[in-house]
């Protein structure tokens, strides 16, 4: 049973730093590609990062020179560290894992719960 676990969510002033982890099970991570997904308050999820097996990463145009996405294999885990935090950036966070280093969500076919990042003004 494949499970992504996101944790590190939190209120935050803007300006402020935070860092979020995706712990997964049931599958080794360093075949598949990883992406990080927002979906804010009656809005539609959309796509942040995503990292590929060969650790190519690509970023939505809304948070490039912010975030970066990373990947630790041998600890399964892949994190998004977020800067200069704006209230825009207000969400529940998912991370997914797939088989195709894409920006669309039907390219991941495992997701975690999220988790509530709050950037406070």
């Amino acid at each position: 049973q494949v499970r992504l676990v996101e944790s590190g969510g939190e209120v935050v002033q803007a300006g402020g730093s935070l860092r979020l982890t995706c712990l997964v099970s049931g599958r080794f991570i360093a075949s598949y590609a990883m992406g990080w997904f927002r979906q804010a308050p009656g809005k539609e999820r959309e796509f942040v990062a995503a990292i590929s097996w060969t650790g190519d990463t690509y970023n939505a145009d809304s948070v490039k020179g912010r975030f970066t996405i990373s990947r630790d294999n041998p600890k399964n885990t892949v994190y998004l560290q977020m800067n200069n935090l704006n209230p825009e950036d207000t969400a529940v966070y998912y991370c997914a894992s797939g088989p195709k280093f894409h920006w669309t969500e039907s390219s991941y076919d495992y997701w975690g719960q999220g988790t509530q990042v709050t950037v406070s003004s």
